[in-house]
């Protein structure tokens, strides 16, 4: 049997599982499937302040031109061309503190990720030789377990220990998080994705709140050195604008032979709700690599601007616009993740991408996010097995929360 048949028959034992068979599995918003369909609520562990979910992801990125290699170019993370994969089977246990009373508060959360999603969030000295060699498409993660602790002084301090996904950016590994189903460049190539270490938050005023600690660099597991990451936050009285800038900084540890060479990047989220119904996200993100090319001590920069525009049409329907362009600049970045082989060759370019989609959810635990979307490059080709400058793909996927 193929490894696509292995995975689609085993897609269809996971939604009959997801749905039928797990007693724990419920979302915290509104009903899940189980309950939905059956009326039983299963998350017995609500009167405990303990909350159990999850999710499964299955989608399709058509690409009419039909690459020859099967890839959709740097596209991530729907990068396998006119495939269904189940991107994402998730779930969570959580014990959220109570950031609101007037004593000490504990509590934890722990995540488990399988699918084609995993391979693009594992930890390199952890989860990513748990399922599968370095070219599996389907691999297992733990992208989150920490404990939170809230500690009532002055406004209240919440601190976070353990691994968890980072601050830096706008749009999330979790499926639900985003209104698109594919991502942006600079998400996937300009970011980290997890960190393991501790943080500290402490609100200063009802606007103003700010973020800090020490992690073990960018997805990994105690194995590079200790940067600082950090973000404040500004909210104003209406709550109709949002400001948030992120940054982390500090030494990568061994990069091609070379030692404690400095990494560093910032990035800064601005919404604003235009009206009740329309709503307006800007995204730009900077970040410098010292020492990128050994041979002449060069180093590397990668920086871009993402733009979305969100509209409600009622409370099933919601239509939504992204454009993004992101600028390696020194060809360090974008590279062939997932692929088998080495085809790709990194470069130096303008990467540009215009994504129109729909969020429909006819059922409470039910979301479809159908969506088309161009991509385009400035130098050389990076498209179709590197034959093309572009590409359009049409694409689309069913979140089943239950």
């Amino acid at each position: 049997m193929s490894v696509k048949n292995k995975m689609n028959t085993g897609l269809q034992v996971t939604i009959c599982s997801a749905l039928l068979c797990s007693p724990l599995l419920a979302h915290a918003e509104g009903e899940g499937a189980v309950e939905s369909l059956t009326g039983v609520n299963v998350n017995s562990l609500n009167d405990m302040g303990i909350e159990v979910g999850g999710w499964v992801s299955t989608g399709i990125a058509g690409n009419p031109d039909g690459p020859r290699d099967n890839f959709n170019g740097p596209v991530t993370f729907n990068d396998r061309a006119n495939e269904i994969h189940m991107n994402q089977l998730y779930g969570y246990i959580e014990r959220a503190v109570d950031t609101e009373g007037s004593g000490w508060d504990f509590g934890f959360r722990a995540d488990i990720l399988y699918g084609t999603d995993a391979r693009f969030t594992t930890q390199y000295n952890f989860d990513e030789q748990i399922i599968g060699d370095d070219y599996s498409f389907y691999k297992l993660a733990f992208p989150q377990v920490y404990a939170t602790m809230f500690a009532p002084i002055g406004n209240g301090i919440t601190a976070k220990i353990g691994h968890f996904y980072t601050l830096i950016g706008n749009e999330v590994v979790t499926a639900p998080d985003n209104f698109f189903y594919s991502h942006a460049y600079t998400m996937q190539y300009g970011e980290p994705f997890t960190h393991t270490g501790a943080l500290l938050s402490y609100p200063i005023n009802k606007n103003i709140s700010v973020t800090g600690g020490v992690v073990s660099g960018w997805d990994s597991f105690f194995q590079e050195p200790a940067n600082f990451l950090g973000s404040v936050s500004y909210t104003t009285d209406n709550e109709k604008t949002s400001v948030a800038l992120a940054y982390i900084g500090g030494d990568q540890g061994d990069w091609q032979g070379q030692n404690d060479d400095h990494r560093s990047m910032y990035s800064i989220v601005v919404n604003h709700d235009i009206t009740d119904s329309l709503h307006y996200t800007l995204q730009h993100d900077y970040g410098v690599q010292e020492n990128w090319d050994p041979t002449n001590g060069s180093s590397a920069n990668w920086y871009g601007i993402n733009q979305y525009l969100t509209y409600a049409v009622n409370d099933q329907v919601s239509t939504g616009l992204r454009f993004e362009w992101f600028r390696d600049e020194d060809g360090a970045r974008v590279f062939g993740i997932g692929r088998s082989n080495d085809s790709w060759t990194p470069q130096d370019n303008h990467y540009f991408a215009l994504t129109a989609g729909v969020n429909y959810s006819p059922l409470s635990w039910l979301m479809l996010r159908p969506e088309i979307r161009y991509d385009w490059v400035d130098q050389g080709k990076a498209f179709d097995d590197g034959s093309e400058d572009d590409q359009v793909l049409i694409s689309a996927d069913a979140i089943i929360r239950f």
